[in-house]
């Protein structure tokens, strides 16, 4: 990940072993369409490694050396949007997952509630990027632009 504060990322194992949504493009997608600013891809632009880490050796060093010596605590606003990322996130992959026949109903948590209406923009946003990601190739990659 190339950004204009802080170290070139590189991905973390994590969750996100989707077809056509890998986790972390569920979480950009949700965050531009929702307008989220602290979420995980507010704070990388800002200079956060969040759950990354710098793809060089020696900037990985540093990083993990800074993270030892301030132990910063993310504002109350950090956390929120980083809440509301992760709500959006769980509602909006699985109304994808039916709406394309992936999945044949919507867990109960998401039809325990009302899905906002910021879902169906988000999941259009999906359909936007989800064939691209599942027909690039191994060491292929998408630009998107925060």
């Amino acid at each position: 990940m190339h950004r204009e504060t802080g170290a070139v990322l590189a991905p973390r194992n994590g969750p996100g072993g989707h077809g056509y949504l890998p986790h972390d493009l569920v979480h950009f997608l949700v965050e531009a369409e929702a307008g989220i600013k602290l979420g995980v891809y507010g704070r990388l632009a800002a200079g956060d490694n969040g759950m990354f880490w710098p793809a060089g050796r020696v900037e990985r060093a540093k990083a993990a050396r800074r993270r030892k010596s301030k132990r910063s605590r993310p504002s109350l606003q950090a956390k929120a949007d980083m809440a509301m990322s992760e709500e959006l996130a769980g509602i909006a992959v699985p109304v994808w997952e039916v709406r394309h026949g992936h999945a044949r109903e919507l867990p109960a948590y998401v039809t325990a509630g009302e899905i906002p209406p910021v879902v169906g923009r988000i999941v259009s946003r999906f359909d936007d990027y989800a064939h691209h990601w599942h027909t690039l190739p191994v060491g292929g990659s998408l630009t998107l632009t925060w």
